[in-house]
């Protein structure tokens, strides 16, 4: 599959510096931080990717971290909002204000919240590729496949807090232990069935819906 380039759009050089500089600190924090394993999480993933179709100039990429993120990240949004004012709505983002996370860790993990607004307006910028989505499953589904089967399930371990574990929640929705409500390998399949058809075919069918069809699309898919 060709992520090809939009030639006949231009994203301002300020953006894609800004971009890159962020990830330029972003990764080494992280690394040091939590390991290279983090970057299995869905939303880590995304962000390389909007850079990556930033200086390629790629709707394909754009429109595939869209597919993906879009949804989870404006959830994310949402609940700061509303745990800053003390009414949190899920409790994804508690740990935004912990104080045992280094105040410079969760200033770069602010990127959750405004990464869906970028994404927004590169579409607006780029039109929507419909080939975004078997892209961003075929990226989702080997992520999934490598946490499930190589990552450590919940809880991190006491001489490694930070560990990432139960990654994009192949465990369940709990940090601090497995899911107990189904056999494990039940989970896994439940899991992948709500993020196609609760996350990724509904912002598929939305995007193609909003915006016109990419100039760098080679055909359209049709779902």
């Amino acid at each position: 599959m060709n992520i090809g380039q939009t030639a006949a759009v231009q994203i301002p050089m300020a953006t894609k510096l800004f971009l890159t500089l962020y990830v330029a600190v972003l990764v080494p924090v992280y690394l040091t931080t939590y390991g290279p394993t983090n970057f299995l999480f869905f939303c880590d993933m995304a962000l390389l990717l909007t850079l990556v179709a930033m200086w390629r100039g790629s709707a394909l990429l754009v429109s595939a971290a869209a597919v993906g993120i879009l949804l989870p990240q404006l959830l994310w949004a949402l609940d700061f909002l509303s745990t800053l004012v003390g009414m949190p709505i899920t409790g994804m983002t508690e740990y935004m204000f912990q104080d045992t996370i280094p105040l410079h860790v969760r200033f770069l993990s602010f990127f959750h919240f405004w990464l869906p607004f970028l994404l927004i307006w590169l579409l607006g910028r780029m039109g929507y590729d419909r080939r975004a989505l078997p892209l961003w499953m075929a990226i989702a589904f080997t992520s999934l496949y490598i946490c499930y089967f190589f990552m450590p399930a919940p809880p991190a371990p006491a001489q490694a807090p930070a560990l990432p574990v139960n990654i994009n929640y192949v465990y369940g929705f709990s940090d601090q232990g497995p899911q107990t409500l189904m056999p494990e390998a039940v989970w896994f399949v439940v899991l992948q069935l709500m993020l196609v058809f609760l996350v990724f075919l509904p912002s598929h069918w939305v995007l193609k819906r909003l915006y016109p069809p990419a100039q760098d699309s080679a055909e359209e898919t049709t779902v």
